[in-house]
């Protein structure tokens, strides 16, 4: 598995439409043989603060995720309700692996 944490902080009065198009586009995610997991999750003590939880099943399979149109539709609807750019950390998974 390949995974990525996407780290979002958004402008404080676009809260709500960014939650409402971010669960579009995890919705449609989670549908995609790609991907095994799409979390989205707010930081409880700065509710400005996102991040998005990618759970890949291959490397190649975030490229293959940006070419959706529901993530080009949620990536021009949510670049301006960002109050700075988005960053994101890549991980390996350990466990469970093949083992258990």
């Amino acid at each position: 598995m390949f995974i990525v944490h996407v780290h979002v902080r958004v402008k404080p009065d676009q809260i709500n439409a960014f939650i409402e198009a971010t669960k579009e586009n995890a919705r449609n995610s989670v549908r995609e043989p790609g991907i095994a997991r799409f979390d989205v999750v707010q930081q409880q003590d700065d509710p400005e603060r996102f991040v998005l939880v990618e759970v890949y099943r291959t490397p190649e399979d975030p490229a293959k995720h940006q070419e959706t149109a529901h993530y080009q539709k949620w990536r021009d609807a949510v670049a301006d309700m960002m109050a700075e750019p988005r960053s994101s950390v890549k991980y390996t998974n350990m466990y469970p692996d093949e083992e258990g």
